[in-house]
């Protein structure tokens, strides 16, 4: 972990009701010192939306990308958004879009379009016909700009879509053609 991570970088942990050891194995990663903060969250389990309320409350740095516990970051993949981010990003876009892997490497449905350089949402997967997962970075004044995801008693599922649509009727988001996540 140590030897992976950007020391700019924050790692915030939304620990959403889980029964295994998550806390004790976070305190021992906490009790390294890397250079870089590891911030630990615990939550009731309510589902993905939830524990991304949580996170986007508690985050303070530009940008923020969510990584489910099952997932993994390229060793330079943290690198490679920030400095993509430097050269290419403004307070114009809402933030970035990059590739998902599957574990072996082989991209998740369709590349980004080569032909342009930012879009919204729904015209990428809409009129430029991209498919499959991809890794959204946002700004995290915009994610944090319109309402979180809405919660109710005994519903876990709430598509993340909802607020990203909101964001897209306002920004564009950057198109990064590089895997920054393996699913």
């Amino acid at each position: 972990l140590c030897e992976q991570t950007n020391k700019n970088f924050i790692w915030l942990i939304v620990d959403d009701g889980s029964t295994d050891n998550t806390k004790e194995l976070v305190n021992e990663w906490q009790s390294v010192d890397c250079g870089f903060q590891i911030q630990y969250f615990y939550k009731q389990n309510g589902g993905m939306h939830t524990a991304h309320n949580m996170a986007y409350k508690n985050t303070y740095t530009e940008l923020n990308v969510c990584i489910d516990s099952d997932d993994a970051m390229p060793s330079d993949a943290v690198e490679k958004i920030l400095k993509f981010w430097e050269r290419n990003g403004s307070d114009k876009v809402a933030g970035i879009i990059a590739l998902d892997a599957d574990m072996s490497g082989k991209v998740l449905g369709t590349i980004l379009p080569n032909n342009i350089t930012q879009t919204t949402t729904a015209k990428l997967y809409g009129k430029f016909g991209v498919k499959g997962d991809k890794k959204f970075i946002y700004r995290t004044d915009i994610i944090n700009s319109v309402p979180e995801y809405p919660e109710f008693n005994g519903e876990k599922i709430v598509p993340l879509g909802y607020k990203y649509n909101l964001i897209a009727k306002d920004y564009e988001m950057l198109l990064m053609n590089e895997i920054v996540c393996f699913i």
